[in-house]
């Protein structure tokens, strides 16, 4: 392991490119990176500096990308308003919460052993339900919403916790991007681990796991920002506020007076974009892992 360490090192080195030193041979990367990396960073910038701007820095044009007088007015203003609607803003937060963090688990546990199926079984109908999958992808929300609402309807889900789970159990990109990891497992790792005398749930657990944890790793991101963000399920199925989500709530704020919840908005995008921004610095070697794999096959 140490020799092929040594043998990437050189062959780095020989490129100019030495991951543990800096040379002058890494100053035109840096040229291009840096600008590149700054460019790509400034809509967070703006994101988070807007929601402490003034009504009348959020106006003026050209924009600002710095708050020159920074204020907590926007974020007084919003908890002030959700304390008058007669749910607390803390209930909608404990309601995405809740949600996200079921739908995400139970979304995990059905990606893996789906995957699993498709990849290391065998059975009938096997081509068919995983182009069925691929079929999936090419359609977005809005094209499903009619049909989708039919089907919730029907099955008397409305004002129902579930409502807000099942639609998002399953994502097709998560499926996919694991079945192409799972691939890649030997089938004759996984029998000589059931010679061995492992079951089924050992072989997925202590075996399979742990190969596709980065491509697990970027579905959880995946299907957390989509759930996070989520407002179809407390627009169209539920009519109790109590058992809505933050982003219902914060989304609504500024449907009636644009103008004057302008600063509201601004303060909902930045409590809406945190956990996203987090989530994603917490799992982003295991995501670019994933391109990376990806690339290469």
């Amino acid at each position: 392991m140490k020799k092929r360490e040594k043998v990437v090192s050189g062959h780095l080195k020989a490129t100019q490119i030495d991951p543990r030193h800096f040379a002058a041979g890494q100053i035109k990367f840096y040229c291009i990176l840096i600008p590149l990396a700054m460019f790509m960073v400034l809509p967070v910038i703006m994101t988070v500096n807007r929601a402490f701007m003034p009504l009348g820095e959020l106006f003026a044009f050209p924009p600002h990308i710095f708050a020159k007088e920074p204020t907590l007015n926007n974020f007084k203003s919003l908890f002030a308003v959700s304390s008058t609607t007669g749910v607390p803003m803390s209930r909608y937060l404990l309601n995405s919460v809740l949600v996200t963090l079921l739908t995400v688990l139970l979304n995990l546990v059905i990606t893996i052993l789906g995957a699993y199926a498709f990849s290391k079984k065998r059975f009938r109908g096997k081509g068919l339900l995983f182009e069925t999958n691929q079929l999936a992808l090419m359609f977005v929300p809005t094209a499903v919403s009619i049909s989708r609402y039919l089907v919730i309807v029907k099955l008397g889900l409305t004002d129902n916790w579930l409502v807000h789970v099942l639609p998002l159990a399953a994502m097709p990109v998560g499926l996919f991007l694991v079945k192409q990891f799972m691939d890649q497992i030997p089938n004759e790792l996984i029998e000589a681990a059931v010679i061995d005398g492992a079951n089924e749930w050992t072989v997925i657990m202590r075996i399979v796991v742990p190969v596709v944890k980065p491509a697990l790793a970027t579905s959880v991101v995946l299907t957390f920002q989509q759930v996070w963000m989520a407002v179809e399920a407390s627009n169209n199925y539920i009519t109790d506020d109590s058992m809505r989500t933050l982003a219902y709530f914060l989304s609504s704020l500024s449907t009636n007076n644009t103008v004057a919840a302008a600063g509201m908005a601004a303060a909902a995008s930045v409590i809406l974009f945190l956990p996203n921004l987090i989530i994603f610095i917490c799992m982003q070697s295991q995501v670019t892992n994933t391109m990376s794999h990806s690339g290469i096959k």
